[in-house]
């Protein structure tokens, strides 16, 4: 079982403590140093400030602090978490999947979603309706475009005929995760992914008032969503199975112990899950990175 975590980039109400490229730096080597796989980063390039208002967060543009957190890291996998893939045109995000894959020695994991919020997919000027047929033909389009072979691909409105993005990923193929815990979604990792974000919602239609996805409560959810996916696979033909990268070990608000975070994992584990997500907690700069460093003491060398 490998263990994820998302990054604290995103408190902009503490600029002075997570927004310097110090903070980069000294997080990116704690986490990497405690033994995580994978640092994280989500992705709202212009959220509306109703949702803000309501309870949603801000976020860095993703391929820029991947490239920070690159530069000082060797080991740790640089993990969009998650990328809503249909906001950009999809040789645009090879583009720069490619450049930073290439020069991070291939350690880039592409985790994407079709997202939620109507009023950024207006502000970008992508249609909306469109977002889970935009979601199919990109990660098309991203897996040629990425494979540093010339390519032709017609989209929704774009061509490539004999284009080239060169080099390519050095990982053969980039990886690339689904999130969502929709049965649509699961098909989808299944027909074209190589893992499968699913993530604990707080039950009912939505997790928040900021996150709408189908519901996933808890154990009996996940494992539905598990054998869901073996047996769509068995029905379409898909004899190795996608990974299961779960978003985060507790539900949404919900504080464990150390020890129950490790009974959690032995539990999801069984099920199937290869990858999890523990959240760390911090104020400050330092004490996340105090935090950072128990999990890595208290869980991950447990493993």
């Amino acid at each position: 079982m490998k263990i994820n975590v998302p990054l604290p980039f995103d408190h902009t109400d503490a600029p002075a403590e997570f927004g310097t490229m110090e903070a980069v730096k000294q997080i990116g080597q704690t986490v990497e140093k405690a033994g995580f796989n994978a640092g994280l980063v989500t992705d709202h390039p212009v959220p509306t400030g109703r949702w803000l208002d309501a309870g949603g967060h801000h976020a860095q543009a993703p391929f820029v602090m991947l490239a920070l957190l690159a530069a000082h890291t060797t080991t740790l996998r640089l993990q969009t978490g998650i990328l809503v893939l249909p906001y950009r045109n999809p040789f645009i995000v090879a583009r720069d999947i490619t450049t930073l894959d290439s020069y991070a020695k291939g350690r880039v994991t592409l985790s994407v979603g079709a997202g939620y919020l109507k009023g950024e997919y207006r502000a970008l000027g992508v249609d909306f309706e469109k977002r889970n047929e935009l979601m199919d033909e990109y990660i098309q389009a991203i897996r040629l475009a990425t494979s540093g072979e010339e390519f032709t691909f017609e989209g929704d409105g774009y061509q490539a005929f004999g284009n080239r993005i060169i080099p390519g990923s050095p990982q053969s193929p980039l990886p690339i995760y689904v999130g969502g815990n929709a049965k649509r979604a699961i098909r989808r990792v299944v027909d074209m992914a190589d893992g499968w974000n699913p993530f604990f919602t707080m039950g009912g239609e939505v997790n928040s008032n900021t996150t709408r996805t189908a519901s996933m409560t808890g154990e009996d959810d996940l494992k539905a969503g598990i054998d869901y996916m073996k047996d769509y696979a068995a029905k379409v033909g898909r004899a190795e199975l996608p990974e299961v990268v779960l978003g985060g070990v507790n539900k949404p608000g919900e504080v464990l112990s150390y020890q129950e975070i490790l009974d959690r994992i032995a539990t999801y584990r069984e099920l199937g899950v290869t990858t999890a997500g523990v959240t760390v907690k911090g104020e400050t700069r330092n004490e996340w990175c105090d935090n950072a460093q128990q999990v890595g003491e208290e869980v991950i060398a447990k493993l």
